[in-house]
């Protein structure tokens, strides 16, 4: 499926209550949508950031404790788009999967990831019972 998708979301579509099968058109770009248009927030927002923020910030400020705190800011704001970065990459991965065919499904059993996971998380790549897996293993290995 392309990205230029001729499939039409109802507006009151909820892919919960969709009893076709699972990531069917419809929900398939119900989903494109929501990711296009988070994209397009996180984009909109980096642009706005980088106008009004970064731009117009003076870092020379004569006052030190009026400096360390524009640079504290400054530094908060650069981590913030950096991770806003990564998601952005995250979200283009997920296109990627929708136009594949793979988006919905556990990249570790295999299995499909539950509606209402996708429907908090549209990045999600692990079911909810893999993810808790993931974490336990994880802080396993960090207590260890």
């Amino acid at each position: 499926m392309s990205s230029t998708s001729s499939v039409i979301v109802p507006q009151d579509y909820d892919p919960e209550k969709d009893k076709g099968d699972f990531m069917n058109p419809v929900m398939l770009e119900y989903f494109r949508q929501a990711l296009i248009a988070w994209r397009n927030d996180l984009l909109r927002e980096s642009q706005e950031t980088i106008s009004k923020t970064l731009q117009g910030t003076e870092l020379q400020k004569p006052d030190l404790t009026d400096r360390a705190s524009e640079e504290t800011d400054h530094a908060l704001e650069l981590r913030t788009r950096d991770r806003e970065r990564k998601l952005i990459s995250k979200i283009n991965g997920t296109l990627e999967k929708i136009d594949d065919g793979e988006y919905g499904y556990c990249e570790e059993t295999g299995e499909p990831i539950s509606i209402a996971r996708l429907k908090a998380r549209p990045i999600a790549t692990l079911s909810l019972e893999a993810q808790e897996r993931h974490e336990r293993m994880e802080k396993t290995q960090r207590d260890d």
